[in-house]
């Protein structure tokens, strides 16, 4: 497939795709080329998509790739009728997308408060902020630890679980500074696996805490970055509230944020 390129004037950068990546076939990753102009913080979203019928197709998706790299990455679900993805899981190394010019979010260090454990909840494809965050030198500058929690259905959704398990461990860059700080801990809900359960329920029954050895989950210490799920965020947001969390953002921060910007379609 080929996107008709957007006018020159448009608010979109127009970018090549270089690689796609599929998981299953529900899941996918593509990476595009990054215009130099273009700025974003970890854990933020563009607007991306394609030309359709003359007019750009859009919607948000968080940058899987650090802030530092010279290229976007983009992990995403394929809905068979969803307007953009049915379309989006189809390209090809060589096919356009557009990039929307501003970079926008809540997932970034600045909304929270100071504190030692950043714990990141993620389900699905709400795992791409993180991934991006951890690659962030600025969070572990931050805090002494961070916590990387993805649930998914199957084991095969388990996305990066490579990476994240030995690879960043063992990267030229990040490896040394992630050393004793970074814990990854995939969760699957239908299938056997070492660690099994919903995040809500994890963390509801204390199991998540007490499998990583460390204290319940508390607004003294403890910092929350969520992305996933519209049921994932509602039921973790009564969670962390009835513990006395407050929800925070750039101009107040707080004990926790939420990205509600998150692709079903």
């Amino acid at each position: 497939m080929n996107a008709t390129p957007p006018p020159a004037n448009a608010a979109f950068f127009t970018e090549t795709v270089q690689h796609v990546h599929h998981w299953t076939d529900r899941l996918f990753t593509f990476r595009c080329t990054r215009d130099p102009a273009f700025r974003f913080q970890a854990g933020q979203f563009a607007m991306i998509g394609l030309m359709v019928d003359g007019k750009p197709l859009l919607r948000a998706y968080s940058m899987a790739s650090a802030a530092y790299d010279d290229f976007f990455e983009f992990l995403s679900i394929k809905v068979p009728d969803g307007p953009l993805t049915s379309r989006l899981q189809h390209i090809q190394p060589g096919d356009q997308v557009l990039i929307g010019r501003k970079a926008v979010g809540t997932l970034v260090p600045d909304s929270l408060l100071p504190g030692r454990t950043l714990w990141m909840l993620g389900t699905g494809t709400g795992l791409a902020p993180f991934l991006s965050l951890v690659k962030d030198p600025e969070v572990y500058d931050r805090f002494e630890r961070v916590v990387l929690v993805h649930g998914v259905r199957e084991v095969k959704e388990l996305a990066y679980q490579d990476f994240l398990s030995t690879g960043i461990h063992a990267h030229e860059l990040l490896g040394e500074l992630v050393q004793g700080k970074l814990i990854y801990y995939p969760t699957v809900t239908r299938e056997p696996f070492r660690h099994q359960g919903r995040v809500t329920d994890l963390i509801r029954t204390g199991r998540l805490e007490a499998d990583l050895g460390l204290p319940p989950i508390a607004t003294e210490d403890d910092r929350v970055m969520l992305c996933g799920s519209p049921e994932m965020l509602a039921e973790m947001k009564t969670l962390l509230e009835e513990k006395g969390f407050r929800e925070g953002a750039g101009n107040r921060p707080g004990h926790y944020v939420i990205e509600k910007a998150f692709v079903e379609k």
